[in-house]
């Protein structure tokens, strides 16, 4: 009893400091949403001279063609944050559901293990242009579901590892005996134990999401000129660095703040599983 108090005194402060992350960390990504609205100019209006430096007419200074960057900057993550989202949900929920069923069934868990093994070799980068170009005018969609083809396999397997020593569980042989269903084993005795993993998975999964869809909208597949996006941005206005250094800068520190961000909130929402560990005297 001695033991478990330093555990329960420390709870309130942890959820308080994690209540707190999750709002500082959640700014950024309310700002990215919130970035039109707030915009001090449109998104393709030249305001100044090209690659001018910051100045009383554009507090980042302006693009290639003059256009404001911190209005650009505000207006290009929408579309991104609402991609990599999609992106992370699909692939979270499809891994949720076919992991817990693959560890009770094995030949689908076997057709899992294979096909995350093909996933993994094949690049990210690679399959994303196959995809884009067996759907042309896909443009972003084919970016998506690419990203959520190729990553779900890999995810699969990240969930029925977790959920693998689950399925031997008591509860779950109770389950068996009981004659329950194998999706009502998967969704009721299996799943609720895989929080921790589960939204971890999914602060992952959105990261990588933003790092492809960024990649992809670097090498122009997915959003075209003259659309504001962050990873366009870069690629658009590299050459004029020496000029305007923030017009790549900007954008480029946009995407690590906000997939540094999300993984911050994930991780602080997940159950705590070493405050469990108490040693008794």
């Amino acid at each position: 009893m001695t033991a478990a108090l330093p555990v329960a005194a420390r709870r309130p402060s942890r959820r308080a400091k994690t209540t707190t992350l999750v709002v500082v960390a959640a700014l950024p990504l309310l700002l990215a949403l919130a970035g039109p609205l707030i915009a001090p100019h449109t998104i393709d209006t030249p305001v100044t001279a090209p690659f001018a430096t910051p100045g009383d007419g554009a507090l980042l200074g302006g693009d290639q063609l003059g256009r404001d960057v911190l209005s650009r900057v505000l207006h290009g993550g929408t579309l991104l944050i609402v991609g990599a989202l999609l992106v992370a949900l699909v692939t979270t929920v499809a891994a949720m559901l076919i992991g817990c069923l693959a560890v009770l069934r094995p030949g689908l868990g076997r057709a899992v293990e294979r096909s995350a093994d093909v996933a993994i070799l094949l690049p990210p980068l690679l399959g994303i242009m196959l995809i884009a170009l067996a759907w042309p005018g896909g443009g972003r969609w084919a970016v998506i579901a690419a990203a959520i083809i190729l990553g779900t396999p890999y995810a699969v397997r990240v969930v029925a590892a977790a959920a693998a020593p689950l399925a031997t569980a008591g509860y779950v042989e109770a389950a068996l005996a009981r004659g329950e269903s194998t999706l009502h084993i998967a969704l009721r005795e299996i799943l609720p134990n895989l929080r921790a993993t589960i939204l971890t998975l999914f602060g992952l999964r959105f990261v990588e999401a933003v790092y492809v869809i960024s990649m992809a909208g670097f090498l122009q597949i997915g959003p075209q000129p003259p659309a504001s996006d962050w990873s366009l941005m870069v690629r658009e206005n590299a050459s004029g660095i020496l000029l305007n250094p923030w017009a790549v800068i900007a954008p480029s520190l946009a995407i690590a703040l906000l997939a540094i961000t999300v993984n911050l909130v994930t991780l602080s929402l997940a159950p705590d599983t070493t405050a469990k560990a108490v040693t008794r005297s």
